[in-house]
């Protein structure tokens, strides 16, 4: 028998008012789905809207395009033309945006022409690797020319996918996975090295990803959203091993540079701290993490200040995306951005959606000064990509 039918049986004549009360209270209760849970905040803080950012932008970090992945290149798509892109651009400061996702040969050279070309330094595009020819016994030297094919038609950088360390297999897609550090990929590095061409590696992904989705699970919500995310279990390494075989290949490639994504898929500022002292090749931007700097803005900052010649602005822009509103690109994603990073602002939301997409929390600006902002919103990014600042 619950409390509420105990105190009824008692009868009215035998409850005190604290009695009726707490009765009338248990009758009361609600239950809300957590999904539909949208609090809004009772603070009462400073709003600062940031329509501009303070210095002209190169986002480091942007999907216009995607060109195929384990299969095979397909038929490139492109998420927006240049010119719908170039009006958000031009409103919110952004002066150039590096579309990564170009793929290689044919469907390369359409974002070349279509974007780089058309509009020189408004855009920068980077090629990708064959990874359905892995397998084949000469991948190596393959690999290695198609950078070579890759500079020669115009492409700044190299994009890696997560596809290598958590979906690329020995056999495409069966078999035992191939990991980052795997030697057959040596060529293609030094090809990228040898053309000065920035290596953009996303390695890994939040840490909960690879934890059991229960309820100690911070990202729980997502990840009941878009189960295929988690990593947890099954044959899949672990997040430090993918980090880890990363800095295999920075530590025997060391005249590559490489930009590591998503602030080196790492929550641990204090482990990106360490790689960054120990590999002088490498490099952080922060697309889609401003989530995970903005609820340690102390130690954000302090980290931004000690390798301000080594941090660059993204956001993991898709023009027309809808599934993920912190990469949907449009004016408030990057007010947001400028927001965090230029003004004092506290307990603000880090994604323009109704509910939290990565987590139930809210982030705090960092208040950066103008010669780190300068570095972080332009110059690092033209000095990697040997653009004029």
């Amino acid at each position: 028998m619950n409390r509420r039918d105990l105190l009824l049986s008692m009868g009215a004549a035998a409850m005190t008012p604290e009695l009726t009360a707490s009765a009338r209270a248990a009758d009361q209760k609600q239950v809300l789905p957590l999904e539909q849970f949208q609090p809004r905040s009772m603070l009462h803080t400073q709003e600062t809207r940031v329509p501009r950012s303070a210095f002209p932008v190169i986002d480091m970090h942007t999907h216009i395009t995607h060109a195929g992945g384990l299969e095979g290149p397909g038929e490139i798509r492109f998420a927006a033309s240049a010119e719908e892109c170039l009006t958000v651009m031009d409103r919110k400061n952004i002066r150039t945006m590096v579309n990564l996702t170009s793929g290689y040969g044919a469907n390369l050279q359409q974002a070349i022409d279509k974007l780089q070309t058309a509009y020189p330094e408004r855009f920068i595009v980077f090629t990708e690797p064959a990874w359905s020819r892995a397998a084949d016994a000469d991948y190596s030297k393959v690999q290695a020319d198609l950078i070579a094919d890759a500079h020669q038609r115009g492409a700044k950088g190299l994009k890696i996918l997560k596809i290598l360390g958590l979906y690329l297999r020995e056999n495409v897609t069966t078999g035992t996975l191939v990991r980052i550090d795997d030697p057959r990929f040596d060529a293609m590095w030094e090809a990228a090295g040898s053309f000065n061409m920035p290596v953009a590696i996303h390695s890994s992904d939040p840490e909960a990803f690879f934890l059991p989705v229960d309820r100690f699970n911070e990202r729980w919500e997502e990840l009941n959203a878009h189960p295929d995310w988690s990593f947890y279990g099954r044959d899949f390494p672990t997040n430090r091993e993918l980090q880890e075989a990363r800095r295999n290949v920075m530590r025997r490639h060391p005249r590559t540079q490489f930009v590591c994504l998503h602030v080196a898929d790492s929550e641990d500022l204090q482990y990106v701290s360490e790689c960054l002292d120990t590999h002088p090749n490498m490099h952080v931007e922060m697309a889609a993490r401003i989530g995970e700097l903005g609820r340690q803005p102390r130690a954000a900052y302090q980290f931004i200040e000690r390798y301000q010649d080594r941090v660059m602005f993204g956001t993991d822009a898709v023009p027309g995306g809808k599934d993920t509103p912190q990469q949907v690109f449009n004016d408030r994603l990057y007010e947001i951005y400028y927001r965090f990073l230029e003004t004092n602002d506290e307990y603000f939301d880090y994604a323009p959606a109704p509910i939290p997409p990565q987590g139930r929390w809210r982030i705090y600006g960092l208040g950066l000064p103008e010669p780190i902002l300068r570095k972080i919103y332009l110059e690092n990014a033209a000095r990697l990509l040997n653009l004029s600042a």
